[in-house]
């Protein structure tokens, strides 16, 4: 646990301050609402809802603030590549910002349930209190404003039915199309939807601009109201709530001066101003900057170079562009008018910064990806226009930044991991001395051996260069075989003597089977007592749960011996 707070401090510390701030504005509001002395007459008609809707709302207006940031990629970029006051520990944090985003969102749609409730109690109470005689206290606030509009209760009318409120007030209406704009987005945004019907998820997802639309508008009809300051002088709560019969029967006022202590006039009411768009102006201002920004990077000439299609479904794009500056790890997003005008997909970037183009790997995993590749091998000759947004930044930046790496990649989430062996491949033959990393330990998991075909040469490449540069221990590299067959056996049976893998072809044999974390990490721990070692992640989040435990377990909990810092691709 203490090895824990010691690699997540800042994420402890961030999660912390966003939930004791929610705690706060709920409990404030909440009191003000229930306690407030302008508020009594109010309560009066809807009881404790009232504060719940607001209490709620409040931090509704929080979290819609937070929510546009984690998504603001440029930003993120920003602070973790060009800031030297962002340090590793907090940098590496950023590398959560989807998770961050994911955690507010189910935030705002629990606080839109407590909200869309409480206000479901108070429009039935606003309706019962319409059909209440002025005999009573409920029915006499009920009836205040008819002509002038200081009125308490919205509805004016016995005949008016909630369904009436919520489709007729702007309030109701409003809350109606923000609810269903939500719960489409929440329901689309599941595991299942975004990994097999990615195209349902991104639509779906753009109905974030109708939500910020109807939130901002959501309260100009001003349904809740308080009681004026002016009024609570001329008609005191306490005082006067037992006594309304005697209250005026003319036209409330805030000037009424014919009063004394004795008597009491009629309470005049008015809603307070809209607070939302105070909370989300700003960062609504920053994320259209951004998209603008995306845009107009995105319009860039982009020229492709190279197409080759590999094993295993996955195609190669090759791509220049001008002015175009990448690290190693980062990704960049990849539209084609011609599969689809408006959908865009994130791709790590397999090239090497020292590289004079940039490129793609495009694994064949859905509609769009299928499309994709078929049109490029049609049209060989003559490829279809892209589009291109980035790159942008994420964990395996760092990798350098580390004495000690882990790299563990399953399936097409190597692709990472070749930009930062090419990189490693330029810095060896450059003789670069700034290179800081000691030891890099690879690891890949696949289900097939045609998915190493296409990074088995880089792999022969670097073990050449490595060899040639006196620096054949720097890289040690372990490929796992999860699914083979009786064929496959037969090979390694017949060339297990011989010196290079009859699957791969490298010197490194190929193992069977999937690693056993435990003892990679306790060998690593133990070859390296006093090293600061990086463990990154491009694969499913099963394998990130297993390898994050296992980076809890065997950092030492003295500082100047072995920590394991875990960091996992996010897009």
């Amino acid at each position: 646990m203490g090895n824990w707070i010691a690699n997540n401090w800042f994420s402890v510390v961030v999660l912390a301050a966003w939930l004791g701030l929610n705690i706060f504005i709920f409990i404030n509001f909440f009191m003000i609402y229930e306690k407030g002395t302008s508020y009594a007459y109010t309560r009066v008609i809807l009881g404790s809802a009232l504060a719940w809707a607001r209490g709620s709302a409040a931090c509704l207006n929080f979290n819609c603030l937070l929510i546009l940031l984690p998504v603001c990629r440029n930003l993120l970029s920003f602070l973790r590549g060009t800031c030297t006051c962002v340090q590793r520990s907090m940098r590496k944090q950023l590398d959560n910002n989807l998770a961050f985003h994911k955690l507010v969102g189910y935030t705002i749609a629990l606080m839109t349930a407590i909200h869309t409730i409480a206000h479901l109690f108070n429009v039935e109470r606003f309706c019962d209190a319409a059909q209440e005689k002025t005999s009573t206290l409920v029915g006499k606030l009920s009836s205040i404003g008819d002509s002038d509009g200081t009125w308490l209760n919205p509805v004016r009318s016995a005949a008016q039915t909630p369904p009436i409120v919520a489709f007729t007030t702007i309030a109701g209406l409003t809350g109606v199309v923000i609810t269903l704009a939500l719960i489409i987005m929440i329901t689309s945004s599941t595991e299942f939807i975004r990994r097999c019907y990615f195209e349902v998820f991104w639509y779906t997802h753009h109905l974030f601009v109708i939500f910020f639309i109807g939130l901002v508008f959501h309260g100009a009809g001003r349904i809740v109201r308080g009681q004026t300051l002016n009024s609570m002088e001329n008609n005191n709560y306490d005082k006067c709530h037992t006594n309304f019969q005697q209250w005026p029967t003319g036209k409330s006022s805030d000037d009424d001066d014919d009063h004394n202590d004795d008597k009491c006039a009629i309470p005049v009411f008015q809603g307070s101003e809209p607070q939302t768009w105070k909370w989300v102006l700003a960062p609504m201002i920053l994320y259209i900057f951004e998209r603008i920004l995306r845009f107009y990077r995105s319009r860039q000439t982009v020229v492709v170079t190279k197409v080759v299609s590999h094993p295993s479904k996955v195609l190669e794009i090759q791509i220049q562009k001008r002015g175009f500056k990448m690290e190693v790890g980062q990704y960049i997003f990849i539209n084609c008018p011609t599969v689809s005008a408006l959908e865009w997909h994130p791709f790590t970037l397999t090239s090497a910064p020292e590289e004079d183009f940039f490129s793609v790997h495009i694994r064949s995993a859905g509609d769009w990806t299928d499309n994709i590749i078929k049109v490029f091998q049609e049209q060989a000759e003559n490829p279809p226009r892209l589009e291109v947004d980035g790159p942008f930044g994420t964990a395996s930046e760092d990798v350098f930044q580390y004495e000690v790496s882990m790299l563990v990649g399953a399936g097409i989430g190597v692709t990472p991991f070749a930009s930062i062996l090419k990189s490693i491949w330029y810095k060896f033959q450059r003789d670069d001395q700034r290179l800081r990393t000691k030891k890099i330990y690879f690891y890949w998991i696949c289900r097939e051996t045609g998915a190493f075909a296409w990074f088995a040469d880089l792999l022969r490449s670097l073990e050449q260069e490595m060899i040639c540069s006196g620096k054949d221990g720097f890289l040690n590299y372990r490929l796992f075989l999860t699914n083979w067959d009786s064929k496959i056996a037969g090979q390694v049976v017949i060339g297990f003597d011989t010196d290079t893998d009859t699957v791969t072809g490298l010197k490194q044999k190929t193992s069977y089977g999937r690693p056993i974390w435990d003892n990679e990490f306790s060998k690593v721990a133990e070859l390296h007592p006093r090293s600061t070692v990086g463990v990154f992640l491009c694969g499913p989040q099963a394998l990130g749960k297993s390898l994050k435990q296992c980076c809890h377990q065997y950092s030492s909990l003295d500082p100047r011996k072995v920590q394991f810092y875990f960091n996992q691709e996010n897009f």
